[in-house]
């Protein structure tokens, strides 16, 4: 790869020593890597000059968590809490696996939306039921490798029964319903785990850009045994241990119904609670929670988008960052979000904040915000000496835009225009790994017109079919219904205003 120098840009590096403070420079790529940053920056005979006067040079975006799984289910479901939507979403009663085109193109889609809204990397926990195939996933990876994102990738296990998995469930599903749910015998640890290290042994690090990550899809769903040999096996292999914790109330209920604490308490207690664990929600996290993620060092992907649609509350984002965890943002997956842009995540992250409470200096900022969503989401991902930030060593993953575009017009602080003004609009320019993956409007790595050509000829008959696995599933959302109501009216001792900020003494009462 030769090399390409980017002059007289306004660059926002996000690096230690500038923040979100700009300067004007140049930038220097040599093959994958950012070689020089300064000013009078010159290049070797042959190399692409990029003038970039009147543009702002600034890290690729890093999207901490989203589903590949949805992508075909945009603008699908609305009105429906989390526990009622995974009804529709994620069917209990299947059919067979997505027809492996479809795999290819679904996971190729999300890619190429992700790149032209300026996210350079991405965490994709799909879902790819009803088996973990090495064949199914090294698609995936393909269609990744094609579009020319980076990208950490897995899919989901989860291996202890859903109705066990929920408080009240056994107790209110009538029988007849319950005995629709046999999936036969769950997945054990060692098989899974002996899955994954065949794909750290034939995927992980293709393209140089591509990596694993160990995803147990909740400490509710999965055996104890299974949760420490997914986190011993992401300490020893240096990647994510990728889950989900705490996005509703129902599961705030389900750690002390299940457990007798609260799932961090309880993850916490059996050693899963690390600096690889990065957890997507941390919605209804109590101080205590927030103490202890801290000091281990954790992660969280802030679905600020994807937590409203589905009405799952506000992560108390401030009181998070106070504990000295990690944040990242994350679109979740296209069908609880409808995009996977995170200017948009950025936008109402910078904005939900505000009704936490009346103490207006504990608000979050558009320069937190801009962190979260670079730097910050290259921590959720282990990814933090690659990705994140323009410094010279790491890998060139980077947006150029224009600054005479509304947006920017008249320009006074530009975190701030980035964080609520920019929707992604203004982008001229993507970089992955030293390579222009989109110029000019156009990705340059697929043929986007004979893409789009292909999902209208082949999703329509996929979508039927789904819908007919919506209603064969809609006899279960009485019952889904009935435990989110009684989740709802339980007292779980956080008496949180607006889900965020603690209001009163009796923010900490204990389980009663």
């Amino acid at each position: 790869m030769s090399q390409i120098l980017i002059t007289g840009a306004t660059i926002l590096a996000m690096d230690a020593e500038h923040g979100t403070t700009t300067f004007q420079g140049d930038i220097l790529i040599d093959g994958r890597t950012i070689k020089a940053i300064g000013t009078g920056l010159s290049a070797d005979p042959g190399a692409e000059i990029i003038d970039a006067r009147g543009k702002l040079v600034m890290p690729g975006l890093v999207n901490s968590h989203t589903h590949s799984s949805e992508t075909f289910f945009r603008g699908r479901y609305q009105g429906m809490p989390l526990e009622i939507w995974l009804l529709y979403a994620y069917p209990l009663l299947m059919n067979g696996a997505i027809d492996k085109r479809l795999l290819y193109l679904r996971s190729l889609l999300l890619a190429m939306e992700s790149l032209r809204n300026g996210v350079t990397t991405f965490c994709d926990d799909f879902f790819d039921p009803p088996a973990h195939d090495l064949d199914r996933l090294g698609l995936v990876f393909q269609a990744y490798e094609d579009a020319g994102i980076r990208a950490n990738i897995s899919s989901a296990v989860m291996n202890i029964h859903t109705l066990d998995a929920l408080p009240y469930a056994r107790e209110v599903m009538p029988k007849e319903l319950q005995d629709k749910l046999d999936f036969g015998p769950p997945i054990t640890a060692g098989a899974y785990i002996d899955y994954c290290k065949s794909v750290f042994d034939s995927l992980h690090g293709r393209a140089g850009r591509l990596n694993f990550m160990i995803a147990p899809s909740a400490p509710q769903r999965c055996t104890r045994e299974l949760l420490l040999a997914c986190h011993d096996l992401a300490r020893d292999r240096q990647v994510p241990f990728h889950t989900h914790v705490l996005e509703t109330k129902l599961q705030a209920v389900t750690g002390h119904e299940l457990y007798g604490k609260s799932l961090i308490a309880y993850m916490h207690e059996i050693g899963v609670l690390s600096r690889n664990a990065t957890i997507a929600h941390s919605v209804w996290v109590s101080d205590d929670d927030m103490a202890k993620m801290g000091e281990a060092g954790v992660s969280i992907a802030h679905n600020a988008v994807s937590n409203q649609k589905l009405g799952a509350g506000i992560a108390p984002i401030r009181r998070l960052l106070d504990a000295g965890v990690t944040i990242g943002l994350g679109t979740d997956g296209v069908c609880s979000n409808d995009t996977s842009r995170i200017f948009d995540v950025m936008r109402v992250a910078g904005l939900i904040h505000s009704v936490s409470g009346p103490d207006y200096g504990q608000w979050v900022r558009a320069d937190e915000i801009l962190r979260m969503a670079t730097i910050g989401g290259a921590r959720t991902a282990m990814l933090e000496n690659v990705a994140g930030s323009l410094e010279v060593g790491k890998s060139a993953d980077l947006l150029i835009l224009d600054l005479d575009s509304y947006s920017f017009m008249p320009c006074n602080d530009i975190d701030k225009h980035l964080v609520f003004s920019e929707n992604g609009s203004s982008i001229e320019l993507v970089m992955v790994d030293g390579r222009i993956v989109m110029k000019d409007g156009r990705l340059t790595t697929v043929d986007e017109a004979a893409i789009f050509a292909e999902i209208r000829e082949l999703v329509p008959a996929h979508l039927a079919e789904h819908a007919e696995l919506e209603k064969r599933n809609a006899v279960f959302e009485p019952v889904m219904a009935e435990i989110h109501r009684r989740a709802s009216l339980q007292d779980i001792g956080l008496n949180r205003y607006q889900g965020d900020t603690v209001a009163g003494a009796g923010a900490n009462r204990h389980w009663p």
